[in-house]
């Protein structure tokens, strides 16, 4: 369907045809397709849907577009909504709110989901606790398959796990888990005792959304238990949270690789001052670590008036000592949050980038060393010295990169924010003073 035409019909008012056209959309398509569009209209087209689709298409939205569309229903349609999702799809749009606004819509709902709104809304940002359902089916040890399948049956709607349903006693501490697959295939009067498997992996209330996205990644869950404290269980996260959760840790560190403060928002929904706020704290912070490479140079005018012919080799050293670095970086940062890496592995990855830089440095040295007598046409001795220097500076870079984000990590920062531009400020630093320093050994300035 063409969204101008999509549009066009809108504006014209032919609303039977717009209905019948969403109808036989998926959820996802048709939020991609209204979403778009100014306001008025969008509440004009989402009121055509029927109750259970309009929830799904609206839980499909930008956040942005959701936040707007809530305001702009009535009391009544924003009650409907907010009651018919899941608790953590709701909090996720609760977060971003005025606090005004979500007082008055928490007003509107009806007790059960309102309490269950506000206990998520005190987890911390971030935690397995903000991030779960509270929707789920929790089956009593000693019942039997065919009373654990009447269960589900009741409670259909709160079925937001389909491959298994999770065990408890009596004051709802979690026993373990069972497969619907054993559910459909056993014998009725068998208990559910029988067939459960211990929970190999259960996630506290309070863990990082991203430990939680590695242990799923890395065991292929398709949902989880989360407990509190005493090990009650008390909700469930499943898969579908976890791809948002990866896309964003994923946008939030290429943005700190890339020097960029954070935004929680699409491109397309920032302003130009919200760009600019994000950019200009590191552009400026680099700005000012760059004037020491200046200073530095300033420092040995005398030996560059001696051989000005160093100086047009500078930006070379300097940009290839930065992409070695940052080659480092990017991969230990990758490493570390995918959980391949640990600080005690230290040593061992950094005796690995140390190899990986002398092979490098060896074979750009030699390519380098012939380009420059047959190209450049200088001296073998200003070809060496700059060879040289080209060696020291890439196993130089390589040792940053892989050292700082691990450091980084021991003592709590992000590893993203030890990223390419902060390392290749250091590493201009750094291989200007080696080429001076083997300039004046090796040309006796």
């Amino acid at each position: 369907m063409e969204f101008e035409e999509f549009r066009e019909m809108l504006e014209s008012k032919r609303l039977a045809d717009v209905k019948k056209i969403m109808l036989e959309m998926n959820e996802y398509d048709i939020a991609s397709l209204i979403e778009d569009l100014p306001d008025n209209l969008i509440v004009q087209a989402f009121r055509l849907l029927p109750k259970d689709k309009a929830v799904d298409v609206f839980v499909n939205m930008d956040d942005e577009v959701q936040r707007s569309l809530i305001t702009d229903l009535t009391k009544k349609e924003a009650k409907t909504i907010i009651e018919e999702m899941f608790t953590d799809d709701a909090v996720d749009l609760f977060e971003e709110m005025p606090a005004m606004v979500v007082t008055s819509l928490l007003s509107n709902i009806d007790k059960e989901t309102r309490a269950e709104i506000n206990k998520l809304l005190k987890y911390p940002d971030n935690s397995a606790g903000s991030l779960m359902a509270v929707e789920y089916i929790h089956l009593k040890k000693g019942l039997t398959i065919r009373e654990s399948i009447a269960r589900i049956r009741k409670q259909k709607d709160d079925f937001v796990s389909y491959d298994s349903c999770f065990v408890t006693d009596d004051k709802r501490k979690l026993l373990g888990r069972v497969d619907v697959k054993e559910l459909l295939t056993n014998d009725p009067d068998t208990l559910i005792d029988d067939v459960m498997e211990k929970t190999e992996h259960m996630i506290d209330t309070m863990m990082d959304q991203e430990e939680v996205a590695n242990i799923f990644q890395d065991y292929n869950y398709t949902s989880l238990p989360v407990v509190d404290s005493e090990g009650r269980l008390v909700g469930v996260i499943t898969v579908d949270d976890i791809i948002d959760i990866m896309e964003e840790e994923a946008t939030e560190d290429m943005k700190k690789m890339a020097a960029i403060v954070p935004v929680d928002k699409p491109y397309d929904k920032i302003s130009v001052w919200e760009t600019f706020k994000a950019r200009i704290p590191w552009l400026l912070l680099l700005m000012v670590s760059a004037t020491f490479t200046g200073k530095i140079i300033t420092g040995f005018e005398d030996q560059l008036a001696a051989y000005t012919v160093l100086t047009a080799f500078i930006p070379m050293l300097m940009d290839t000592g930065g992409n070695a670095g940052g080659q480092a970086s990017v991969s230990i940062i990758r490493a570390i949050s995918l959980g391949e890496i640990e600080f005690k592995d230290f040593f061992k990855v950094v005796f690995k980038e140390f190899r990986i830089a002398i092979l490098c440095s060896i074979v750009l040295a030699v390519c380098n060393f012939g380009k420059m007598l047959v190209i450049d046409q200088v001296t073998p001795l200003i070809a060496g010295t700059v060879c040289a220097t080209l060696c020291v500076t890439i196993v130089i870079a390589k040792l940053i990169g892989c050292t700082l984000p691990m450091l980084a990590k021991k003592i709590g920062l992000d590893p993203a924010v030890m990223a390419s531009p902060f390392i290749t400020t250091i590493v201009d630093a750094c291989s200007l003073l080696v080429y001076f320093r083997v300039a004046s050994l090796l040309l006796g300035l």
